[in-house]
């Protein structure tokens, strides 16, 4: 039951840390206020409407049995009496009650006036309205066979400080409300900010120093976070400068040894152990472009298009296909997303004889998909070509060599963006890769 009531909460409250403490604030000034004013009407308002109605209605009563007793003298001494006393209006009038009835059926003022005239007068000897004047009531009420017709301000049986009362209510609840707003807004500011910071360092983002501010809690955590990615930071470009530098340094050995193979005699052995030096080359060359991936690189604007068009000038290969229908400029690091589409374009061009590259975009989102007619990867390996160094040759090409981080480091790319990349088999019975990507 409890489970049930706290999962429909959750779909009603907002979800936001600024709405949620407004709702702590606001939710008990408001419903305060509102049970200050049910009280009020209650116990205030509706008796002091009830006590004045009555006294009125015993008023007209006190008229009314005067008239009736037929005795000019009272009548007219008493009529200038109440005309001049309680600013009462009064007609004497030969004619039948209207059958129009003008009560309003939830205004506390008419029903105090039809329960009080309903007891002294009867259901059928009396009308009154209240609407068609803005500050005065008419009643008429039946005394033998005269009708008498009484005018009256308003304020005579409506309590003047119900406007009061609420205006007091109501501003010094909407300055609270205000107030709050303002305060809240400043001490989610900093968190909002700091959410933020992680969302673009999760991406791959240069952080900048982190200016700190609002509650010394949420102080500590931007204080601590700023040094978290610069410790991060730094062991990012410690290590790649160390594989680098790796890389780098093993070229010289290699170009000794190709020098002193081509200088042996025996042919066949060189020719061999050439291969291998080749080899070993291509995998540093492998190694340096993995260090260059993890590169710190500023976020730019960047047309999708025009970088896939990019791409397609310098592979200059007619078995390259591009279906650029939209134009998307996404928000990212260029040369990072140059190699990762660099890479899984290379792969189709080196396993298949066509290349299809098509763009699209969804609500919010990049929707790029590279497709080939090749060989294909079977789906329980999908999970393992994005391992690092891991080749599945028993179902692409042997004679294509590779050291299995073309995949691995766009992976890499696409999700530091934020993205998602996906395999599956294409219509041309091919590879299929789905790359999703917020914009």
């Amino acid at each position: 039951m409890s489970f049930g009531l706290n999962n429909i909460l959750k779909k009603i409250l907002p979800t936001g840390l600024f709405y949620r403490s407004l709702i702590i604030v606001a939710a008990p000034t408001i419903i305060l206020q509102i049970i200050i004013t049910v009280v009020f009407f209650d116990s205030i308002w509706i008796k002091s409407n009830k006590g004045l109605t009555r006294s009125l209605v015993g008023e007209i009563k006190t008229l009314s049995d005067i008239y009736a007793s037929q005795n000019e003298q009272q009548i007219q001494y008493l009529t200038d009496q109440f005309k001049y006393n309680f600013d009462f209006v009064i007609n004497i009038k030969n004619e039948e009650l209207p059958e129009i009835n003008k009560e309003r059926k939830y205004s506390p003022i008419d029903r105090s006036l039809r329960r009080e005239l309903k007891s002294v007068f009867g259901s059928t000897n009396y009308w009154f309205d209240t609407t068609s004047y803005e500050d005065v009531v008419e009643i008429k009420v039946k005394s033998a066979d005269k009708l008498i017709e009484i005018v009256f301000p308003k304020e005579k049986i409506a309590p003047s400080s119900v406007r009061i009362f609420i205006l007091w209510i109501t501003v010094p609840s909407l300055l609270l409300i205000s107030i709050a707003i303002i305060f809240l807004k400043n001490q989610t500011r900093p968190i909002v900010n700091l959410a933020k910071a992680a969302e673009r360092f999760g991406k791959g983002d240069f952080v900048k120093d982190i200016r700190p501010s609002g509650a010394s809690e949420i102080r500590k955590a931007a204080y601590e976070f700023d040094r978290m990615a610069k410790r991060i930071d730094r062991h990012l470009k410690q290590r790649s400068e160390m594989l680098s530098g790796i890389s780098h340094d093993l070229r010289t050995p290699l170009t000794r040894l190709k020098l002193q193979l081509a200088m042996m005699s025996q042919k066949d052995i060189s020719s061999k152990m050439s291969k291998d030096i080749d080899e070993m080359e291509m995998m540093l060359n492998s190694y340096l472009q993995f260090a260059k991936s993890q590169v710190v690189e500023d976020s730019v604007a960047t047309n999708i298009n025009k970088l896939l068009i990019e791409i397609s000038k310098e592979k200059n290969n007619k078995k390259l296909h591009l279906d650029l229908a939209n134009e998307i400029v996404l928000v990212g690091r260029k040369n990072a997303l140059k190699r990762c589409f660099n890479n899984l374009i290379e792969n189709g061009l080196n396993y298949a004889e066509n290349v299809y590259v098509k763009v699209s975009k969804s609500t919010n989102r990049l929707n790029v998909f590279i497709e080939d007619d090749g060989p294909g990867i079977p789906i329980n390996q999908y999970k393992n070509v994005f391992k690092p160094f891991y080749r599945l040759d028993q179902s692409r090409n042997q004679n294509k060599s590779g050291v299995g981080l073309g995949m691995s480091i766009a992976e890499d790319i696409i999700r530091s963006h934020g993205g998602n990349i996906e395999l599956g088999e294409s219509q041309y019975k091919g590879l299929l890769i789905k790359i999703s990507l917020p914009f």
